[in-house]
């Protein structure tokens, strides 16, 4: 038989396409981590010894109870207060549709091995799932979010109190009930231009509105709907955040903050680039600025900083005199 060029042709054509088919296959056929207690699950209780630090601030910025009747008004349940501390000591405060809330931590958080933090939701159990993206940043005004992935049917809308399967959702804050955090590494955000996994200073969990209707729709990083319960035409609407749990701090930037006695102040805080930072503390200290990869910028026993040769960003400042030492965070803007 003569093997002429169309029939290598045709033979490449049908072998791309069981290619394809099959790849298909098994992406619909994969699945993530299930459900806190189960096999496999990736959820972290809040008691474990895995957890270092959590939440001390938090900004909040509410979303609509329901996107598409704003006279509903904004959500309202709980405050910022209630996203700082563990998991579960003192509420939760709900996002409403599209809200945010950013957070901040004692010291900055780090990549280490396996997960380096998780975002705690208040679901009362396995299967009503309220979700949420999640962004870091190095300098609190650039940031960088995890790839999501929803695998959730797109056709029927999930019902106000409808039910999610934890198996098909990923990287996506409020897999699991209350009580277990869905961890994040950020070793998947490396080579992010702009980051710093090393010193990461901030969190923003942002509320996933569920909604299949085209106005409204977020999409996850394959460009997926996500489909989660929609509307929630109540104060507490949308992404309830509970508590983030930091597991890995930055070693390099863990300051001694041994209070001191006398009166201290920096400010402005932020501060305009070009102004002048003041700090006020007891004469015979020396001031130490740093940046957010360790490196001593800045040493000298003067009171007044000199702005103009900083970029935008997150800095460091240390405070030593002879009865303490003090470390405060200072933006540059």
């Amino acid at each position: 038989m003569v093997i002429t060029k169309s029939m290598n042709l045709g033979f490449f054509r049908f072998f791309s396409f069981f290619i394809l088919i099959f790849f298909c296959q098994n992406n619909f056929a994969q699945t993530y981590p299930p459900p806190a207690g189960q096999l496999g699950s990736s959820a972290i209780h809040k008691d474990s010894s895995v957890f270092l630090n959590w939440a001390t601030t938090c900004f909040l910025s509410r979303g609509l109870q329901d996107k598409s009747n704003s006279i509903l008004g904004l959500a309202s349940s709980g405050d910022s207060s209630m996203a700082l501390g563990k998991a579960q000591n003192n509420g939760a405060v709900s996002l409403g549709d599209g809200g945010f809330a950013i957070c901040t931590f004692p010291f900055l958080i780090a990549d280490g091995p396996g997960y380096d933090f998780a975002v705690f939701e208040n679901s009362f159990d396995d299967s009503f799932l309220e979700l949420a993206f999640v962004e870091v940043s190095s300098d609190g005004i650039n940031f960088y979010r995890f790839s999501s992935h929803s695998k959730t049917d797109t056709i029927i809308q999930t019902s106000t109190f409808g039910l999610t399967d934890a198996t098909k959702l990923n990287n996506l804050a409020g897999k699991y009930r209350g009580g277990f955090g869905t961890p994040f590494d950020l070793s998947e955000l490396n080579n992010k231009p702009g980051l710093n996994i090393q010193a990461i200073t901030h969190i923003k969990i942002k509320d996933v509105v569920g909604s299949l209707q085209k106005p409204y729709a977020t999409f996850d990083s394959f460009n997926n709907k996500i489909n989660d319960p929609w509307p929630t035409p109540f104060p507490s609407s949308g992404f309830d955040l509970d508590a983030i749990g930091v597991i890995h701090e930055s070693k390099i930037m863990l300051l001694t903050n041994q209070l001191l006695p006398q009166q201290f102040n920096v400010y402005p805080n932020p501060v305009e680039k070009g102004d002048f930072l003041k700090v006020n503390y007891e004469d015979g200290g020396v001031i130490y600025l740093f940046d957010l990869y360790g490196k001593e910028l800045l040493k000298n026993s003067y009171n007044l900083i000199n702005t103009s040769n900083l970029e935008q960003g997150i800095y460091l400042l240390k405070i030593e005199t002879s009865t303490g030492i003090k470390s405060v965070k200072v933006s540059v803007y």
